[in-house]
């Protein structure tokens, strides 16, 4: 059966429910808006019955795919099962039925959870205090970039307009640095996927604002020299930013702190348990220690004897980054979690990811190409198949991958890897899904020598097939056009 849009299914006569306007007081559908901003025409509906419409959006749903249903490796995004038990902290009432002008007295429930969730982050990390203000991890890293630009203006240093970023690094952290105001500085990566050290001594010198770490790679490694490059910027007078979007692998096994960074953010939505992707929602909390915590975004949470309350006085603060106090429900799950799991569970956290990544890696080793031979830590890069004799690319067995039933990984990243697979299995994940996924990519790599333009030609179990993503991107249609029109 052709699949439809709900325009295209308009059987002319056919209704749901509707109002009488005898049921509508009249000024709300005659005279509530100025005639200029009335419509001319009459606007097109499909007519269609109630149960059409039911059928049509549950369709739709389940062609959704969601991590609650599949698999979902996706690389470097955490896409992990998160526990709806927190979504329904979010949503009682003393939370969700805030509003933003009420008065500190009205809301000191919620100021208490923002009080005690900056003291987890802050002994987890090592950070001195956080601020909520960031919506998600590029506003976390732009925020940052912000204090260090302030932080260094204000002491007249005004050489400082570099910041060093390895090309092993989320992308985002080029782009943060660059809209605030510095010029990147890209450095390179050693044959071992790791900052090379020598690289970093010739380009670290006086106008060297800060090096923006991503920790563990988008290798999926761990900086084994971080110590030496922590010396070499401070040495030099520069400062240590850290990427905490991949903080899964180190949650209570190491503080950011010990490791030299002056400052960080964290992805509460990617780390502790928000659903991720969909453009929201997030929340990207950062931290810093020393003086730099004077330049942190306000307000933030401050408690006299028994009473919290919104702090505003830090007179070097880079001030708001979005409105009001940040995304409220991001915290209240991402402080449910935290005391769900408490230090153990979280410890079990970091130790799962770390060992489902080097698992997959060990399962497919033998028909997909490792990227590094070291032990990765929360996620796996391949470069393509083992296999060289075949056509098929990483782009190819992505798409094979959704005829059984699993969301692609990320493709073509890093940069620095030809043919990039770079699979994030999760924590939450268990051996037995594992153990299934690696027996489809074991399959799609049989498929790839045996039956090649099968795997080309995927996926053949969706609505469409392969898309010109490019225009896809560039020139989307996004509104449908009555054929009258």
């Amino acid at each position: 059966m052709k699949k439809k849009l709900i325009f295209e299914k308009n059987v002319a006569g056919r209704r749901g429910f509707s109002f009488s306007k005898d049921d509508v007081p009249r000024y709300l559908w005659e005279d509530f808006l100025p005639a200029e901003l009335k419509r001319k025409e009459k606007l097109y509906f499909p007519q269609l019955s109630e149960l059409d419409v039911v059928r049509h959006y549950s369709r739709l749903a389940e062609m959704n795919f969601s991590v609650d249903k599949n698999f979902y490796p996706l690389g470097s995004c955490t896409m992990k099962y998160n526990p709806k038990m927190n979504e329904l902290a979010a949503e009682e009432r003393g939370f969700s039925q805030l509003h933003p002008y009420q008065e500190e007295e009205d809301v000191q429930g919620m100021l208490e959870l923002l009080y005690l969730l900056e003291k987890v982050l802050v002994e987890i990390t090592g950070m001195e205090r956080f601020s909520f203000q960031p919506a998600a991890g590029a506003a976390g890293e732009l925020s940052g970039m912000l204090m260090i630009k302030k932080f260094f203006l204000q002491r007249k240093d005004f050489l400082r307009q570099e910041v060093i970023v390895p090309d092993s690094s989320h992308g985002t952290n080029p782009a943060s640095a660059a809209l605030a105001g510095f010029k990147v500085v890209t450095i390179k990566s050693n044959q071992e996927g790791l900052v090379d050290i020598d690289a970093l001594s010739r380009i670290c010198g006086s106008r060297t604002a800060a090096l923006m770490l991503t920790n563990p790679n988008t290798l999926g490694l761990f900086e084994e020299k971080i110590w030496d490059m922590a010396e070499i910027v401070h040495k030099q007078g520069g400062l240590l930013y850290y990427d905490g979007a991949n903080l899964n692998p180190l949650l209570g096994k190491v503080r950011i702190s010990d490791m030299g960074f002056d400052i960080m953010h964290i992805n509460l939505h990617k780390t502790f348990a928000t659903p991720h992707g969909g453009g929201g929602p997030g929340g990207g909390p950062v931290g810093a220690r020393g003086k730099l915590k004077e330049f942190l975004p306000l307000p933030l949470i401050g408690k006299s004897q028994d009473r919290f309350y919104l702090e505003y006085k830090l007179p070097n603060s880079i001030g708001r980054v979005r409105s009001f106090y940040g995304n409220i429900p991001v915290m209240v799950k991402a402080f449910a979690y935290l005391l769900r799991l408490g230090k153990e569970g979280l410890l079990r956290v970091a130790e799962h990811a770390v060992l489902n990544a080097n698992y997959l890696k060990e399962k497919l080793k033998n028909y997909y190409e490792p990227a590094t031979d070291k032990p990765c830590w929360h996620e796996v890069v391949f470069a393509g198949l083992k296999n060289k004799t075949t056509n098929v690319r990483t782009f190819d067995i992505a798409k094979r991958l959704i005829d059984y039933g699993v969301h692609p990984p990320t493709v073509y990243f890093p940069l620095i890897v030809k043919e990039a697979l770079m699979i994030e299995p999760t924590e939450t994940e268990s051996k037995q899904i594992l153990d299934e996924f690696a027996g489809v990519m074991e399959a799609i790599a049989k498929e790839a020598v045996n039956n090649p333009q099968l795997v080309k030609e995927a996926p053949h179990t969706t609505p469409v097939g392969r898309l010109d993503e490019a225009k896809a991107a560039r020139q989307p249609q996004l509104r449908w056009v009555p054929p009258s029109a």
